[in-house]
């Protein structure tokens, strides 16, 4: 089992103080949610931990090890992340994008296995993308494509899950179908970490939050100590109203 740990943690984002470290531990079978609004250093955070970026002070851990000290091919063994912009440098089929996911398994020029292949197709399949495995990426509509990154991440089956704005594009049917699927990873025991901007997919499917502050401030903890409507108010800078739906809380922005 693996826990991804920030201790003392603080994200280099230019032209902005320090705010509060971080202190956190995203562990195994736990479902972070990290809100925020635009701007407030998310993405900057999730590259930090993928150890992506260097961070202005303070330290990221996984498994006790810190990441600086892992090299690049155990690391995406052992932890992979979904980035919210994808950039299709060469050109790609669905399939052969899905089978990236296992490179970190194969030596070098060594070709796809069966095994590798099945991953991916079942990957494919989980995704609703098994009728696009031959269609290129630049074909592809946004939604599809960010799909097409998280069946990725499913071929590579890491133990942490670092997804920045994973429902992003997609229609509402996708959008649970995501979400799904992520509490299944959850389940199965790995650590799940995702920026959201959807304050209800939080609240109904994360176990802890992360709430980041335009002033540098954050505070952290599980999800139904977190979800207190005058913390979300502040954080957004907007009224809300809240009503249960099905035993989780529904948040509506108030005029």
């Amino acid at each position: 089992m693996e826990t991804l740990e920030a201790h003392r943690l603080v994200i280099d984002i230019p032209g902005r103080g320090a705010g509060r470290p971080l202190d956190l531990a995203v562990a195994p079978g736990e479902r972070w949610g990290v809100l925020g609004p635009n701007g407030v250093g998310k993405t900057t955070l999730m590259h930090t931990l993928a150890g992506l970026r260097a961070p202005r002070r303070g330290e990221v851990r996984l498994g006790g090890v810190r990441l600086s000290r892992l090299k690049r091919r155990a690391l995406a063994r052992r932890l992979g992340i979904v980035f919210q912009s994808q950039h299709d440098d060469f050109p790609a089929t669905v399939r052969e994008t899905a089978l990236i996911g296992r490179h970190p398994f194969i030596a070098p020029w060594q070709q796809e296995g069966p095994e590798d292949i099945a991953r991916a197709e079942a990957a494919l399949e989980r995704l609703d993308l098994s009728h696009l495995a031959e269609r290129e990426l630049a074909t592809l509509s946004g939604g599809e494509r960010q799909r097409v990154s998280l069946a990725t991440l499913l071929t590579q089956s890491p133990r942490l899950w670092l997804a920045d704005e994973p429902t992003n594009h997609l229609d509402l049917h996708h959008q649970v179908a995501v979400m799904e699927l992520l509490t299944e990873q959850a389940q199965r025991g790995c650590g799940v970490m995702m920026c959201l901007h959807d304050l209800n997919l939080a609240a109904r499917w994360c176990s802890h939050l992360l709430l980041l502050y335009p002033d540098g401030e954050a505070c952290w903890g599980a999800a139904d100590t977190m979800l207190v409507p005058e913390a979300l108010e502040r954080l957004y800078g907007q009224a809300l109203t809240t009503a249960m739906v099905d035993g989780a809380p529904v948040f509506v922005p108030r005029r």
